[in-house]
């Protein structure tokens, strides 16, 4: 029997999972594609016959709600939900936990948009069904990258080593933080060019360098961040420029001076053959001469959302196609690291003050858990929107000892995991028995820690 499986992220998908997906989709296009407009899906099959899609929205939503209905009715099956929260039980204070296990009893797959970071990933952990991220709060948006990477694939024949800008609101936007692991998984170089103050989240520009293997450099003409494979002069094509609005919903302040992609933008040398690519919806950041241009794509990059999210429903319910996905979850390294679970004396929580974690609804059915990322210092993940702590004390249980964790080596034996406490302080640490002592390497902490505990 297949492991369920859940897309709450890009990286809940290895790479060739990905590839498969796309031919999977390419098959759908060939066979219903509309003979006059090849990127639409305009006729239906009898895949996937009494099969219900359920969408819970709690945010608005018109592509990604719109092309998973009309993905499944194409696929034979059909397609339940509520596209206000206002008219749905969460509006008298139900939590997502509660509806997801009691929706989950009327359909077959979820898919979930949600204004909270991580809700997705609870979403999956209440869930008998699969659960598909349709967008949590400035966390990720899977599905839309995986539209965002056909259409560059349909464009330019192969996703390998591409030149790709990115404009906007980098920091909030969640699928541009889909967008840049997907393209540094196939080797893309990323140019960042962000409006004033929205740049790209510092974890996700950590894991680009340390997880994805990007190096950042910086051009000295333009003071514009790279992350590339190796560095390449300035001066060369750009194969796609992908844009992004003001996220005005998760800022308190109206947008400065932002970045507008028109035709004087793009009559640069190095745009002659880009792609323009948007998620939508857009405001005033795209120009709309642009329409006309034959380098716009955003319109096909839309309907493309159509035969992706078919082979996303089909790849986790139909039995002649879950091969595009593996038997048991794959999914890039992260995966691989260990998960811990914390309690209310240890006094971490996680950063991210839009976290699930932190609802007052939703909290309460949120463990607290971490991932241990091995690095040099280690860090702490969270489970649910993958934010980082990067300061924090780790207890063993066996010596009673607790060090800070640029003093503890990231290695531990997996024999062992369960001997590992996690405190956001030495204070919290004595509070629950432990000392400060030598760390893992058996060299002494420093005396004014220790000190400091004492006092």
């Amino acid at each position: 029997m297949q492991s369920l499986r859940h897309i709450t992220s890009i990286n809940d998908l290895d790479t060739e999972e990905i590839e498969r997906l796309f031919v999977v989709a390419e098959s759908y296009l060939k066979k219903l594609g509309d003979k006059e407009v090849p990127y639409r899906i305009a006729r239906s099959l009898d895949e996937l016959p009494g099969a219900i899609l359920a969408g819970l929205f709690y945010e608005p939503s018109t592509r990604t709600r719109l092309s998973f209905e009309s993905a499944m009715l194409r696929l034979g099956g059909k397609a339940i939900g509520s596209a206000d929260p206002r008219t749905s039980s969460a509006s008298k204070g139900e939590s997502l936990a509660d509806t997801v296990r009691v929706v989950s009893s009327y359909s077959d797959i979820l898919i979930v948009r949600h204004p909270r970071d991580g809700a997705a990933r609870l979403a999956a952990s209440y869930a008998p069904v699969p659960v598909i991220n349709g967008g949590d709060g400035s966390h990720e948006h899977p599905t839309q990258t995986l539209c965002d990477l056909f259409t560059l694939k349909q464009k330019k024949r192969s996703l390998k080593n591409l030149n790709v800008a990115i404009s906007g609101d980098l920091k909030a936007s969640r699928t541009i933080h889909s967008f840049v692991y997907a393209l540094a998984r196939f080797g893309a170089n990323i140019v960042l060019k962000p409006a004033p103050g929205m740049e790209l989240p510092a974890d996700v520009g950590w894991r680009l360098e340390n997880e994805f293997g990007r190096k950042r450099v910086q051009d000295g003409q333009t003071g514009e961040a790279w992350y590339v494979s190796a560095y390449r002069p300035r001066r060369q094509s750009i194969d796609a420029v992908y844009v992004t609005r003001f996220q005005s919903e998760r800022w308190p302040n109206a947008a400065g001076a932002y970045p507008k992609v028109n035709a004087e933008f793009l009559r640069k040398k190095e745009f002659r053959t880009t792609a323009v690519m948007h998620p939508l919806p857009r405001v005033n950041e795209l120009d709309l001469s642009l329409d006309s241009d034959k380098r716009a794509t955003y319109f096909e990059q839309a309907a493309y959302g159509v035969p992706i999210r078919m082979a996303i429903i089909s790849a986790l319910l139909s039995s002649r196609a879950k091969e595009a996905l593996k038997r048991h979850p794959g999914g890039f390294a992260e995966g691989a690291a260990p998960i811990y679970r914390t309690t209310a004396t240890s006094g971490i929580a996680c950063v991210n003050g839009n976290c699930i974690v932190h609802d007052t609804v939703d909290g309460p059915y949120a463990a607290g858990q971490f991932r241990m990322i091995a690095s040099e210092p280690s860090r702490l993940r969270c489970f649910y929107c993958e934010t980082d702590i990067e300061r924090f004390w780790i207890g063993d249980a066996r010596t009673r000892t607790v060090v800070s964790n640029d003093e503890a080596r990231s290695g531990w034996s997996a024999a062992r995991n369960h001997e590992r406490h996690f405190y956001a302080s030495p204070e919290k640490a004595a509070q629950s028995g432990f000392s400060l002592g030598m760390n893992e390497q058996g060299t002494a902490p420093q005396t004014k820690r220790r000190n400091a505990l004492r006092s």
